[in-house]
């Protein structure tokens, strides 16, 4: 699959179309595991929260130095953000300071002087030639995926948020277009998705990844979006890895999340 076939805007990005790290004659990479998250917080003023965007990033930060997976409790070294605004990335920043992150604006705007809502990468090692590029869409409308390299893990990372506004054949491409900038071999791949696991719009994703909640080959997960109210609706988050990782566990808590419409989910992936 090549950009043109997507319409993917991809100039500056490191081997899309191709394997992550495809050089034959490099070393075997190092064998790594990745505690993410993928979470669209909801952080914008279009969220019922949005208005306290200090309340918002709080619950951030304690997801993204603790969070549950297959019963246990992991510390998160990745994470990749949806609807969160510029201002919460600069308290991350300090909140963690260890992390490196990179940041692309969306359409959405914040409160409280907090900027624009966007997508964003994080991760508790170097983070580099991270880049924006902008996925096939309608007119009028702007969809941004952004991908970075951790040259320590070997991995890829991307994230995007699709819309339910556009079409199955729209989102289609999207994904496709996504599936190329991330490319193949070490890969994290995640974001708000806006489509069910069975639908057609996701299967250049399925098809050149497996997704951290899958059961075998059938595409399943428990749900992630959920209802003010707090009631799990369906699943339309996901965390997809590349074909190489030995192992993978996934989770999605039980109990709703407090400022977001959309609950965490987290994944350790290890990759030998």
């Amino acid at each position: 699959m090549t950009a043109a076939a997507t319409g993917a805007s991809i100039e500056g990005l490191p081997g899309g179309g191709g394997p992550a790290h495809a050089d034959g004659a490099a070393p075997r990479p190092a064998a790594v595991t990745i505690n993410a998250v993928s979470w669209n917080v909801c952080g914008d003023t279009g969220c019922p929260t949005g208005t306290a965007p200090a309340k918002t990033t709080k619950e951030i930060v304690q997801r993204m130095r603790a969070t549950e997976v297959g019963g246990r409790t992991v510390r998160p070294n990745a994470a990749l953000l949806q609807e969160v605004c510029e201002g919460q990335i600069r308290s991350f920043k300090t909140s963690l300071p260890k992390w490196s992150w990179a940041f692309a604006p969306g359409d959405g705007a914040c409160a409280a002087g907090q900027g624009r809502a966007g997508v964003a990468i994080g991760t508790d090692a170097p983070l580099t030639a991270h880049r924006q590029a902008r996925l096939p869409a309608p007119s009028g409308v702007t969809r941004i995926a952004l991908c970075g390299e951790v040259p320590s893990w070997a991995t890829r990372v991307c994230v995007t948020q699709l819309s339910e506004n556009e079409s199955t054949q729209w989102r289609r491409k999207e994904a496709g277009a996504l599936t190329t900038l991330a490319g193949t071999d070490r890969v994290l791949v995640g974001g708000d998705l806006a489509d069910a696991p069975e639908s057609p719009a996701l299967d250049p994703l399925y098809t050149a990844y497996d997704e951290c909640d899958q059961s075998g080959s059938s595409r399943t997960g428990a749900n992630t979006r959920q209802s003010w109210q707090g009631t799990a609706l369906d699943k339309t988050d996901y965390l997809f890895i590349g074909k190489s990782a030995a192992a993978v566990s996934c989770s999605v808590p039980a109990t709703p999340a407090k400022t977001s419409d959309h609950r965490p989910l987290s994944a350790v992936v290890r990759y030998q």
